[in-house]
């Protein structure tokens, strides 16, 4: 059955399934079906990454660069984990702002617990974590 379409059929309460149609039209499918496959690979994406599976992500940090022991470790934290870093851009706000997005892919609790590290550094005044499928 890989790769081969298949049909079923999915039984919702009216309002249910209109409010879905106003979601997914909201946000650009034209069908309910890319809608439904991608909400599917969203949960297995979210199963891969609590149980510590193969993800890639990116982390996204915004801090006072005037601070210096902020911006030293962050830079060393994300020396210390180079095997999970794939890349970091560096980009300046504002005169005093900076928005570091550091892309990561490994194991999911090595880029939970690195995310986790990064945001409660002092001086880090935002940060999120976003991930997805590693590609396998």
């Amino acid at each position: 059955m890989k790769n081969k379409l298949v049909r079923f059929g999915v039984s919702l309460e009216g309002e249910l399934l209109r409010k879905f149609d106003a979601l997914i039209g909201a946000e650009g499918y034209s069908n309910r079906s890319k809608a439904l496959a991608d909400l599917i690979r969203k949960e297995f994406v979210s199963d891969v990454f609590s149980r510590g599976g193969a993800v890639a992500g990116a982390v996204t940090l915004v801090y006072d660069h005037h601070k210096r022991d902020t911006v030293n470790r962050l830079l060393d934290m994300q020396h210390d984990h180079g095997g999970i870093i794939i890349s970091a851009q560096h980009v300046h706000l504002d005169h005093d702002n900076c928005l570091e997005i550091i892309a990561v892919k490994g194991p999911g609790a090595k880029v939970k617990a690195l995310a986790d590290s990064l945001k409660a550094v002092k001086g880090v005044k935002h940060a999120t974590l976003s991930v997805t499928s590693s590609g396998k």
